[in-house]
């Protein structure tokens, strides 16, 4: 049997497996065929979707599917074909028509499994789709055909994230959904129920693995549910406090090669709980 036969490894992307270069180490990519080689399955959960990963996909080449939608999906690069996925409910337009009255300024970005809509553009959106690549789709969420998947939100003032955060919190229909602030300058919608953690466990279903043979490691909110429900749950020393609370391990910065130092304390054997 081989050394990590039998282990799902999950990270994320952004302020975890990147560098602050937007890159990933040799000593990463290393570590991943390393741990592959023994045996381990490795993948990531992001919140992007399947049309802005084709990058990360050829480079990191996962051997197990990915999560995507920030948990609403789990997608087979191999037969490019979604193996699970979640979509919203109608009751998001009540929300959408909150903010456009409360926030006209607030960029909003409707995703399905197709494509990514931009319902309302402003100047972050602009980031957003120039940094993914994305093509200029301008369709309101009442003019989109297919399911809705999540709904994106952003605004490079961070202060109106966090008044955008109480808006759609307090809002009645707020019960049927759940939130999640996935970069200092985003906010999203996703289905009741989910997030990268409710993924990592679906992943490991799908592929027979214990929930306790499962690693997650990342730096955000939108992590903090992934780092808690995997078996050993790492926090990158750049991850804010609510993910550090709940690892299992801290390890170091994304820009110091946090997925090989993992896979080396893995290697040796070398874990203790709570090296916080």
């Amino acid at each position: 049997m081989k050394k990590f036969e039998g282990m799902l490894f999950c990270t994320d992307l952004d302020g975890t497996l990147y560098g602050d270069d937007k890159r990933v180490s040799k000593e990463n990519l290393d570590a991943i065929a390393y741990f592959k080689s023994e045996g381990g399955l490795f993948t990531f959960i992001t919140g992007r979707v399947p049309a802005t990963t084709g990058e990360i996909y050829r480079l990191v080449q996962p051997n197990a599917p990915y999560g995507c939608f920030n948990g609403g999906a789990i997608y087979d690069g191999e037969q490019n074909r979604y193996l699970w996925a979640r979509t919203l409910g109608e009751g998001v337009k009540e929300l959408i028509d909150a903010v456009e009255a409360e926030m006209p300024e607030m960029g909003i970005q409707p995703n399905t499994e197709k494509a990514v809509y931009f319902h309302r553009e402003n100047p972050a959106m602009e980031v957003f789709r120039k940094g993914c690549n994305l093509p200029r789709l301008l369709c309101r969420l009442e003019e989109i055909e297919e399911p809705v998947m999540k709904i994106v939100f952003a605004h490079l003032d961070v202060e109106k994230i966090l008044l955008l955060a109480k808006l759609l919190n307090e809002h009645p229909r707020a019960c049927d959904f759940d939130f999640i602030r996935s970069e200092s300058w985003l906010y999203e919608i996703l289905p009741k129920g989910i997030n990268k953690g409710s993924a990592l466990m679906k992943m490991a279903e799908l592929l027979g693995i214990t929930p306790e043979n499962t690693i997650a490691v990342g730096d955000y909110n939108n992590d903090v549910s992934m780092i808690g429900a995997a078996g050993m749950g790492f926090a990158v020393e750049n991850a804010v406090e609510e993910a550090k609370a709940v690892a299992d391990y801290i390890t170091v910065s994304n820009n110091d090669h946090a997925i090989a130092d993992i896979v080396d304390r893995l290697d040796r054997g070398i874990l203790e709980k709570n090296e916080k």
